[in-house]
């Protein structure tokens, strides 16, 4: 990137010492901008052809990675040589506004870099809602057993608990509306709860991560399975609140302070 030389060791062609020292071989950049943090090199004075040569082949590596870690690390190294870094400055009145706008700010990257993994969906439980009607045919299979069927009907009452939740939230009636987009054949339309309103989600904006959907079924069946199998659980119990105490009587007037000035 910066036009720098890589110095090996002896016999590698790329020794360096004092006597044939150039500055030269450090490389160049236009600007440079380090923090505690981090380093940040802007216009670096290489060759093109060499940082396509390497992006193309990170690229390579990306496709074949199984490791969700070692995905992402190759996508940062990735985003840094095409030209894809930006620095988000947060500020507010506290730091108790501050660190609540840098989760947001991360909440958003995260859902960005799932959602170019793996594309966008409906927001607003929606997908889920449409998943349930798949659910629906496949509970007319006569080859389900009887604890297979249970297993489906479960599922399928759970995912359509988002949506209904969020239709509660906003002060409505979650099984009339939950009802009202499951009978609508576009699938895209959904309930807009800020606006009240059907929309169709892309368009007014309201999506989510296919992938973050997908990971939360995942998941929450993982949990669900290991506490049906587990023997005992451990939880906290509710403490009780104590009444508070009654405010302090008045206090009489304290005999032979009368003529005290």
């Amino acid at each position: 990137f910066a036009g720098a030389r890589l110095v090996g060791e002896e016999g590698s062609g790329l020794e360096l010492d004092a006597e044939n020292f150039d500055p030269a071989i450090l490389g160049t950049v236009k600007k440079a901008t380090i923090t505690k943090d981090d380093t940040v090199l802007l216009n670096g004075g290489g060759e093109s052809s060499m940082v396509k040569e390497r992006v193309e082949l990170l690229r390579g590596l990306i496709d074949g990675e199984t490791s969700d870690y070692n995905r992402e690390k190759l996508q940062e190294r990735l985003a840094k040589l095409s030209g894809g870094v930006a620095v988000i400055k947060v500020g507010g009145g506290s730091e108790v506004e501050v660190n609540e706008k840098k989760d947001r700010i991360t909440d958003a990257l995260c859902s960005t870099r799932a959602a170019v993994q793996e594309g966008i969906v409906p927001g607003g439980g929606v997908a889920l809602l449409r998943a349930s009607k798949a659910l629906d045919s496949l509970l007319g299979d006569s080859s389900l057993t009887a604890d297979q069927r249970t297993g489906v009907q479960i599922i399928r009452n759970a995912v359509r608990l988002p949506a209904h939740t969020i239709v509660l939230n906003a002060g409505k009636e979650g099984a009339v509306v939950v009802e009202k987009v499951l009978e609508n054949n576009d699938v895209t339309v959904g309930y807009d709860a800020q606006r009240d309103r059907y929309v169709n989600m892309f368009e007014a904006g309201i999506i989510d991560p296919a992938r973050v959907v997908r990971v939360a079924i995942t998941d929450a069946v993982s949990v669900a399975s290991l506490m049906m199998t587990a023997e005992a659980a451990i939880v906290d119990l509710p403490k009780e609140e104590t009444p508070a105490a009654g405010g302090m009587g008045g206090m009489g007037g304290m005999g032979g302070m009368g003529d005290m000035y």
